[in-house]
């Protein structure tokens, strides 16, 4: 069939099967989008081929789009979670390298094809290629291509059936992340409080620094019954009745500053109006509160960010970010101004600018490109996926290099990275599958089997200990499991069991540290 071999129909024929295929469930279980890559097996099996720069174009936006998503909470991760996620990252590279080891000495198997089973089974190509390199034998290939089509499918049947067999609750695990998300960012009340203390009557906004003492913010002040807009220079009489915004904590010591609280509103005057506005004009992102100015230059007060779905009482540090919702306090003559300044553009929010997605892989390509020689027999690269995974959090971090904004809008990037994966998904299963029968009968049970205990493990070693022993959220544990394998068909399969982003977080925080433990490894296990 001709058609058959034109690879864009053969490409979008895999995955609508794939998706056909994905939404039957069994118990309960489907495998989704995962199910892509058994439909490509298939298609491989009876030598239907996609060429392999579809693969490189998918796993690129694939991880890019993973690295700009991740890169916020990326950094954050790592400082309060880095130690426990770079721990199971070597646990499970250092158990697959023992258990390569023994079981090389136990059934027999060469060297040079046992350090190819590893990197096969932990579908590492970076890994691949320094074994290559090490051993200089093309037996290490041949190990790889034995133990692939297990490691690509072992980790996707494992992290969607670990779930059912213990019992874990996905949903509840992620709603346990947001808790504690609510808990280190909680949620902020209004109360309004009658200036009663002595100390502070007469005193102005600046002299108290409300702010600093109680991290609470002043939104407005009903004085002799007229509602104004609180500016540092604002005098507190007694009588005053005062709004403020914060934690139940903050509002608290507030209370104890000014004076007992009380039911009665503060209405909105026909001069004064609190509206919110988006933020989407690049001049102001990566820029404080304080350095915008917005109090003196508009008599405008910024009440609340709302930013990933988390209100955060803002300060004159808080730093605005792109797609920032603004809770703003100010008279009618100002806030076509205020608009004016922080974008308000709906549409530009919505707008996919291409040129830091193509710039950032560019970017990254070219990273992953260098070498580091710590010897003769040492060199080290990122590889095409490390290195775009690195400059895309990176990038994500930074937010802003003059125009340019290293961000995008959840709907472009859930479009690009589920495009991304669709891609890889399909290229990679069409390779495995056409050596798949062939690898049985060449190489027998035996190399096979033994791929599949390197695969299977140390993941089964790592997961009980992150689990039981941990204590880790099941998210991310299944994230960085998926990352200590360098398995990106792995995160795609967790992705598709949750709306959550901490999978995610998780797979880029152990990615690099996996894949370069894993090269240290090949050279370790190599000279033995």
């Amino acid at each position: 069939m001709d058609l058959l071999s034109s690879s864009y129909f053969v490409l979008f024929l895999i995955v609508a099967i794939g998706f056909i295929i994905g939404n039957i469930k069994i118990k309960g279980i489907s495998l989704d989008v995962s199910a892509v890559i058994f439909v490509a097996l298939v298609f491989g099996h009876f030598g239907v081929s996609i060429p392999i720069d579809i693969q490189k174009i998918g796993l690129t936006l694939f991880i890019f789009t993973i690295g700009i998503q991740a890169g916020p909470g990326f950094f954050e991760s790592f400082q309060k979670n880095g130690r426990e996620l770079i721990l199971l990252a070597l646990i499970l590279v250092g158990s697959a390298s023992l258990v390569t080891l023994l079981l090389a000495i136990v059934f027999q198997v060469d060297m040079n094809i046992a350090i190819g089973l590893l990197t096969g089974s932990l579908t590492s190509t970076p890994g691949l290629a320094a074994a290559i390199e090490t051993t200089q034998s093309p037996m290490a290939s041949i190990g790889y291509g034995i133990a692939y089509p297990f490691g690509v499918i072992g980790v996707i049947l494992f992290v969607r059936l670990y779930p059912k067999l213990t019992a874990v609750n996905i949903k509840k695990e992620a709603d346990k992340l947001e808790e504690e998300i609510l808990k280190q960012n909680p949620e902020l009340v209004n109360k309004n409080f009658v200036v009663e203390n002595e100390k502070i009557v007469g005193k102005t906004i600046r002299e108290l620094k409300v702010r600093a003492m109680t991290q609470a913010n002043i939104t407005r002040i009903m004085h002799e019954g007229k509602t104004i807009v609180p500016l540092p220079t604002t005098r507190l009489e007694k009588g005053d009745i005062v709004k403020l915004i914060g934690t139940e904590q903050a509002i608290e010591k507030a209370r104890l500053l000014i004076g007992e609280e009380t039911q009665e509103k503060i209405p909105l005057s026909v001069d004064y109006v609190v509206e919110s506005i988006l933020v989407t004009n690049k001049d102001v992102v990566n820029k404080t509160i304080g350095q915008l100015n917005v109090l003196s230059n508009y008599n405008a007060r910024i009440t609340r960010i709302r930013r990933a779905g988390i209100d955060i009482a803002p300060s004159s540090k808080s730093i605005i970010r792109f797609g920032d919702k603004l809770i703003v306090a100010c008279g009618t003559g100002n806030i076509n101004n205020v608009r004016h300044l922080f974008g308000n553009d709906v549409k530009k929010l919505s707008d996919t600018d291409f040129f830091p997605i193509a710039t950032g892989i560019v970017l990254g390509v070219l990273v992953g490109k260098l070498k580091i020689s710590f010897s003769d027999d040492f060199t080290f690269s990122l590889g095409l996926t490390g290195g775009v995974l690195m400059v895309a959090l990176v990038l994500s971090r930074i937010g802003k290099t003059g125009p340019v904004l290293w961000t995008m809008s959840g709907t472009a990037n859930q479009l690009l990275r589920q495009l991304g994966l669709l891609m890889f998904l399909s290229v990679v299963g069409t390779s495995a599958g056409s050596h798949l029968v062939e690898t049985f009968q060449e190489s027998g049970l035996v190399l096979f089997g033994v791929g599949i205990g390197i695969t299977l493990i140390p993941m089964i070693i790592t997961t009980l200990i992150g689990h039981y022993w941990l204590k880790m959220n099941l998210l991310n544990l299944l994230g960085a499991l998926t990352g200590s394998m360098t398995s990106t068909p792995g995160l795609a399969a967790v992705d598709g069991m949750t709306d959550s982003n901490a999978q995610a977080i998780a797979y880029a925080t152990v990615y690099p540290i996996a894949m370069v433990f894993l090269i240290v490894c090949v050279q370790l296990v190599s000279m033995i």
